[in-house]
């Protein structure tokens, strides 16, 4: 009689199609092995973000083929490693970003891109830092240069990616103005360091931020938004402000007159922080080292709003497109 070996297997949310997160899938995959190089994480918390949505949609840069798991960052413990893994060792608790994949029981991933979690964080919090805050670091440090003493615009600042950048650019000594749609997201954003609060539904705001900057602008902007938002920005920026692209959450890709451009000497830059974890995975690193030391001085702390069971991540994703969310989702296995 013929033996046959059993294949272990995990849960996993999976996509066979491009829709909403509704057509999400709770199914049987394969457990992953390790190839050299790779972890094998158990997953105890994943971070939902809006490029999930898009992912899942097949409005994202990347489109994976069928049938694949969204999810960027995870936090879990090392189940198994392959072949010169150096990094991290058997039982470590650790944290992780993704090309994709990570609404699943368990994950494997370059040891580039895995983590140590420090003691202080929770695995939610370790789910939730990776991308806000790489991505806030990316933009405020390495492609604006944030002064002190510079006012910094964080718009959409409730949600993960904004509280990020309102609390790096509060510890790189900004000043900082938050808009958002909500007098509760206000408060949040406060908490989280900012200066002054704009409710972008009953304000003015472009003209709230000359007033509050005496004319002068923001010198950065931080922007996911994109659309109208990003066009407003425009006309309250300062001569030779630099305008973060960040994502377009409006749904809308914003258009500038290239003569304002020219007027105010302003910069319209890229923040694609991915690619660096495509490119330079060193630097990467590099960034997280200094974002893990200002978060055990107590200067960054990843704000989880709540968290779901995986096989209910389409209503976590749904709570974000709904933006009834503030902080960051988080789907526990």
């Amino acid at each position: 009689m013929l033996g046959f070996a059993r294949v272990e297997t995990m849960k996993a949310m999976l996509a066979r199609g491009w829709g909403e997160p509704s057509t999400l899938e709770y199914a049987d995959v394969p457990m992953p092995r390790p190839q050299a190089g790779e972890v094998v994480i158990d997953v105890r918390a994943i971070g939902c973000t809006f490029p999930d949505i898009l992912l899942v949609r097949g409005t994202y840069q990347h489109r994976p083929q069928f049938p694949f798991s969204p999810g960027f960052e995870v936090a879990g413990v090392v189940r198994d490693v392959g072949a010169g893994v150096t990094e991290v060792g058997l039982g470590e608790r650790v944290f992780a970003t993704l090309a994709w994949g990570g609404y699943a029981e368990a994950v494997a991933v370059d040891q580039r891109h895995v983590y140590a979690l420090p003691e202080f964080m929770t695995y939610e919090e370790g789910a939730a830092f990776g991308l806000a805050y790489l991505t806030a670091w990316c933009a405020l440090v390495h492609r604006a240069a944030l002064r002190r003493g510079e006012t910094l615009l964080v718009h959409a600042a409730a949600g993960s990616t904004g509280l990020a950048a309102v609390q790096l650019g509060r510890a790189l000594g900004a000043r900082v103005i938050a808009t958002a749609g909500s007098r509760e997201k206000l408060e949040i954003a406060g908490a989280a360091g900012a200066d002054v609060g704009i409710d972008y539904q009953t304000e003015a705001w472009v003209e709230r931020v000359s007033r509050e900057t005496h004319g002068q602008g923001a010198n950065v902007v931080f922007d996911p938004v994109g659309g109208d938002v990003f066009e407003g920005s425009t006309r309250c920026i300062a001569f030779e402000g630099r305008l973060l692209l960040i994502g377009f959450t409006s749904g809308r890709i914003g258009e500038v007159a290239a003569n304002r451009v020219l007027l105010k000497n302003i910069s319209v830059v890229g923040v694609h922080w991915g690619l660096y974890r495509q490119r330079e995975p060193t630097m990467v690193r590099r960034w997280m080292v200094e974002l893990l030391n200002l978060a055990e001085a107590g200067q960054l702390k990843p704000i989880v709003w709540k968290t779901f069971p995986l096989r209910r991540a389409p209503q976590a994703l749904a709570a974000i497109a709904a933006r009834e969310s503030h902080g960051k989702v988080v789907v526990i296995p």
